[in-house]
């Protein structure tokens, strides 16, 4: 039986070089790759910054569009119907820009907004100035909107790391 003495293990001296060192072989560089998280092209845990910097050009559209949504409430019937809809127009503006932005730079997926934003417009042009059938109208802008989904899925994929969603979290 070996004496405690015995037992204790033996450091080894340093001798003054460096032991030299080995690299890791191609399928542990490999291995390690595939076990790291995709890299997010994305800012992170902050929003993309507007192409304008720090002028709050979006939220000033937010605030007149407001303006003239409330006062197209007080004026006559064809001037207010008109401010209402700028109003709605200058604010959904602001928003789809916003969402663009997010979207584009992987920061936050808006694909069913965006897709949206495409379908039904196709669908409104063609059921008010055509005379095609309201389904065929319906099936048109459902179908744009199902390839601008898949559209915009994949170029959020591509930019944030191959996720197809982000969900923020409050806690």
């Amino acid at each position: 039986m070996p004496t405690k003495r015995q037992r204790r293990k033996r450091r080894r001296r340093h001798t003054g070089s460096a032991p030299p060192r080995q690299e890791p072989s191609a399928v542990v560089r490999d291995d390690r790759e595939r076990a790291r998280p995709p890299r997010r092209r994305g800012g992170g845990d902050h929003a993309p910054p507007a192409p304008w910097g720090d002028f709050p050009l979006s939220e000033i559209v937010v605030f007149i569009g407001i303006l003239l949504l409330i006062a197209g409430f007080f004026v006559a019937p064809p001037q207010g119907f008109v401010m209402i809809a700028v109003g709605l127009v200058l604010g959904s503006l602001a928003g789809l820009e916003l969402s663009i932005r997010e979207h584009f730079a992987g920061y936050r997926s808006h694909t069913l907004l965006l897709s949206a934003a495409v379908g039904v417009p196709i669908f409104g042009v063609l059921f008010v100035a055509t005379n095609a059938p309201a389904l065929g109208c319906v099936a048109v802008g459902a179908l744009a909107f199902g390839g601008s989904a898949w559209l915009f899925t994949n170029a959020f994929r591509r930019r944030s790391g191959g996720a197809p969603f982000r969900l923020r979290y409050w806690g």
